[in-house]
Parts: C-alpha cells; structure tokens; sequence
C-alpha cells in the first residue's frame, strides 16, 4: 500500500510516499481502507517532535509510529481478534490521535475509539470533525447568553467549530488570528475580530469571561490580566514550560478566575455527539482543501504555519500521481 511516511523528527520536507506492506489489524482492531483523514495541529507537532509532550507519546529520539494522520474515516476491510459490534463494507471514523496512521490507503485502528459514519456525513466532512469538533464542544461547554468569550487561534478546525457553537449559545465572540483569518471568521459570525500581528489581547485592557486559546503562549499573569472576576481561562496546547506555569498557576488560583488546561475526554462518546451535531446542522466544517496524499507535506507546512481556514482533509486514494 501507499503511505507518507516519517523516518525522523524534522520539518515536512522529510516525509516520502513509500509502499508498505499491508497492515495486519491485532486484537480488538479494525483494518479500514482509508477514504479520507483530516489534518490537525497534532500532526505538524508529531511531525516535528514539538512541543516535548508530542516525543513522549509520539517517541522520544525518534517516531515510534512511521505514518501520522489521527482523523481518520474510511470502510472496514477486516476484523482482529475479539472485535464484534464491525462489519465489513461499513463507513467508520475516529479519532485515532494515540496510534495514527491515516495518511495511508490502509489504516489499522482500535475498534474501541471507533463509531459508524452517519449516512448524511460525506466522507471529507466527517474527517473534518473528530478532533476538532470533540475541542470545540469542550471548550464551549456552558456557554451562555452574553458570555463574553474569546477564542484565540480561532480560523482552524476547531477555532471555527467552536466559534458557531458560542454563537449559538448567545455569546459575545471575539477572534483572535492573523488579519486575512479574522476579516473571514468575522463573515462567519465574529463580533469582534484582533489580529494578533497588531495587537496583544492579553495587553488589550479589555477583559473576557472565557478564554479558549488553541496554543497558549503566555504565562498566568498576562492572562489573570485579560479575565474578568470569576473568568475561566483554557488552553489546548503549547509550549510545556508555558503549560507548566498556567497549570501551577491555576493551582494556587489568581482571585476568583480559573487558569487551565482544557480536558478533551475523547472516545466514541464524544465522536458519535460530534458527528449527530454535524448531521442536524449545528456545526458545519470549513473544508479549505481536499488534498491527494502526495500533498500531506505541503498540508503539513501549510498547517504548521497557521494558513489554513478550517481542515485540510487527505484523500489516501488519490496519489496525486495522475
């Protein structure tokens, strides 16, 4: 089979399409012939060994799994020992963040992470919805009508999905991304729009009652700055040093404001919520690209660089080779 594969930590440059052979799935996992994966944040930090916290899952010297791509949607080829529940022929998705290998025709995942593709999802939209769409439902969980609520690193997949779900809890939302992101996210629905390039909205003088930042890059104080009394602060991903210090933060508290991390409890449970979210309407993905798998590099720089509008999905299929 075709797959992108990564020998070593480094930028995107160092990945190559190569064949392999067909994976065989163990105990309790499912073989699925890929039909799409979306690209996250994850990928890029898998792919580049960055923040430390992706080398201690992800291999400390070196990648412990060759082929990344976690948001994985596809149709069952085969059952490993002890799966029941699967069949063959059927449309399943996941997110698959601890094994990966969705930049791949084939992809062998643990049928305890996945759940069936509703029949109103294509197959790109799907991919666009695991991981993203299991941040954006966490991060906005108790909203409610006139929160003021800031989303920093708002024009990816998860930013964008949790952008019409504070919406539609009422809330007052403010975006902050480069200048090009935020003039579109404010034709999305943003009531207030800061290009971080211009301006720092932790030294705005302006306060919100909920912060989600998608990479935190600052310490507690400049954060406790920006919250209002009895604000919540969480951040999904950066730097561990800066991690560290928002988590001990939060610990010894700054007032009545909360300072953290956001816990996604990922799982089918949350998958299925997503994905009946998608199929009534509630949250509608932005597909910037559906790329072929020789393009997963390009994806991945792109990514990295924060120049995507919502997800870029792979099409394993396609090899970009026509």
């Amino acid at each position: 089979m075709k797959a992108v594969v990564q020998d070593r930590y480094g930028g995107p440059d160092l990945l190559r399409v190569a064949d392999l052979e067909l994976p065989e799935p163990g105990n309790g996992q499912i073989r699925v012939k890929v039909t799409a994966c979306g690209v996250n944040l994850s990928d890029y930090e898998y792919l580049v060994g960055s923040p430390f916290y992706a080398r201690l899952v992800g291999g400390i010297f070196r990648p412990k799994v060759p082929v990344l791509g976690s948001d994985i949607v596809g149709i069952v080829d085969k059952l490993g020992p002890g799966v029941s529940g699967f069949r063959t022929g059927q449309r399943v998705m996941g997110d698959f963040v601890m094994t990966r290998g969705g930049f791949a025709e084939y992809a062998c995942v643990p049928a305890s992470e996945t759940v069936p593709v509703p029949d109103g999802l294509s197959n790109e939209v799907a991919a666009c919805l695991p991981q993203a769409g299991g941040i954006a439902v966490s991060g906005t969980s108790e909203l409610r009508k006139g929160t003021k609520f800031l989303i920093n690193g708002a024009g990816g997949g998860s930013g964008t999905l949790a952008l019409q779900l504070a919406k539609a809890a009422g809330a007052h939302v403010t975006v902050v991304d480069n200048g090009e992101k935020t003039k579109w996210l404010g034709t999305l629905g943003a009531d207030a729009l800061i290009d971080y390039r211009r301006q720092d909205f932790a030294k705005s003088e302006q306060t919100w009652d909920r912060i989600l930042d998608m990479v935190a890059t600052r310490g507690p104080g400049a954060i406790s700055a920006a919250l209002s009394d009895g604000g919540v602060y969480q951040a999904l991903g950066g730097r561990i040093p800066v991690l560290l210090s928002l988590v001990i933060g939060g610990w010894f508290g700054r007032n009545s404001k909360s300072i953290g991390m956001l816990l996604v409890p990922s799982g089918q449970d949350l998958t299925e919520r997503v994905a009946q979210m998608a199929v009534e309407g509630r949250i509608i993905p932005h597909l910037d690209t559906v790329q072929p798998l020789s393009s997963v590099p390009e994806a991945l720089e792109r990514t990295g660089r924060g120049e995507v509008r919502g997800k870029i999905v792979i099409s394993p299929q396609d090899h970009g080779e026509h």
